[in-house]
């Protein structure tokens, strides 16, 4: 009598498994989602979890440098545009129009993730990436000011923060239910504060 032979297990899809993991970060943040929301999410044991991506912590990084790649707004801006001021009007409408979107969560997952935060390390690796934006922000604002972009009395740093401030504050807004064009009003309004115009 032949015996029935069974399937061969379906193999893990380490890819599909690391969105779940992104947008269960991103809906509730780093401190509120625990292991076994992630097992939950992921259809995968603890065991497996640990195995394929490590502790938490190491799986939120690997979350947070994917969701960069995909979600930046601001990389690709900058290295396109001729001024400082284009680029961070370009990077917050695509902010408003990533935050808003469907599919995902609303908001920006590293600014969300901060404020539901109490691991010291965690909550100073995201600082530090956002303060290393800003950083670039100020560099960019700092040449435009050195080409005569803008006035030569610009602080390219309260400036940079000010860019922070209201992407810091778009991400919030979507998360309360501001739309897409709520957003873009704030983009285009914000402008309004820069040097020169």
């Amino acid at each position: 009598m032949a015996t029935k032979q069974r399937g061969r297990p379906r193999s893990f899809d380490r890819e599909a498994a690391l969105e779940k993991a992104l947008h269960t970060f991103w809906e509730h943040g780093y401190e509120a989602t625990s292991v076994a929301d992630l097992t939950r999410a992921l259809g995968i044991g603890a065991p497996s979890l640990y195995a394929a991506f490590g502790d938490k912590k190491t799986l939120f990084e690997e979350v947070v440098r994917v969701y960069g790649e995909r979600y930046d707004a601001g990389a690709r801006a900058f290295a396109e545009e001729p001024t400082a001021r284009a680029a961070v009007h370009r990077m917050l409408r695509r902010a408003a129009a990533i935050y808003t979107e469907d599919g995902h969560p609303h908001g920006c997952l590293v600014i969300h993730a901060a404020t539901n935060c109490a691991t010291p390390e965690v909550e100073g690796a995201l600082r530090e990436r956002r303060e290393a934006n800003i950083a670039s922000f100020a560099d960019r604002i700092r040449s435009d000011v050195a080409t005569g972009a803008l006035p030569a009395d610009t602080d390219p740093e309260a400036l940079a923060r000010y860019a922070g401030a209201v992407l810091q504050g778009m991400s919030q807004q979507s998360r309360d239910g501001a739309g897409l064009r709520d957003l873009e009003a704030v983009a285009d309004l914000s402008m309004r504060a820069w040097p020169g115009t």
